[in-house]
């Protein structure tokens, strides 16, 4: 492999993890699917056509490492001890930003995966719409459409969310 290459993706693992960290909020399952990501990367380096960009190829292995390790997870069952559950759910915030923070979290979290990861992508990562669509696979159409219907959707969670310390259901637009 060649040191070029090497270069151009070492330079895009920090953009990878915030990515796949912001799909997960799970530290430890974000470095798992990120080191997926470049397992693969670097095994199928031969399909990368060097037309386009790296960070686009990339990004697209990770959306799918991201969305099978999606389904994998959703079989497993994990166990916990009361105690510490009950420790996790019973620490209240300190910071109005962390409460505005886990709101925007629980906003996010709500939404349909194939609008989270469109919203993410043009948020945090700042791409352009055909990047984001030749990442996800779909027509750019399709991604104005689901990062419209993102949009509205938290603008609705934001004025609906009330002061109480009940959780709100995120009412989806189709």
């Amino acid at each position: 492999m060649s040191d070029e290459l090497k270069w151009m993706i070492e330079r895009q693992i920090p953009h990878l993890r915030r990515y796949a960290f912001a799909l997960t909020r799970d530290r430890d399952m974000a470095d798992e699917i990120v080191q997926d990501c470049l397992e693969r990367a670097l095994r199928k380096r031969h399909l990368w056509q060097r037309r386009g960009s790296i960070r686009s190829w990339l990004f697209r292995i990770l959306y799918r490492q991201s969305i099978d390790h999606h389904r994998k997870m959703r079989t497993d069952v994990v166990s916990a001890d009361t105690e510490v559950i009950d420790n996790a759910v019973n620490q209240p915030a300190n910071q109005e930003a962390r409460v505005d923070y886990l709101k925007i979290a629980e906003a996010l979290e709500q939404l349909p995966t194939d609008q989270r990861a469109v919203l993410l992508l043009a948020a945090l990562e700042g791409m352009p719409y055909d990047e984001i669509a030749e990442i996800v696979g779909v027509p750019v159409g399709t991604v104005r459409s689901r990062l419209s219907r993102a949009r509205e959707s938290l603008r609705q969670f934001r004025e609906f969310t009330p002061s109480a310390k009940e959780p709100v259901k995120l009412r989806m637009v189709k």
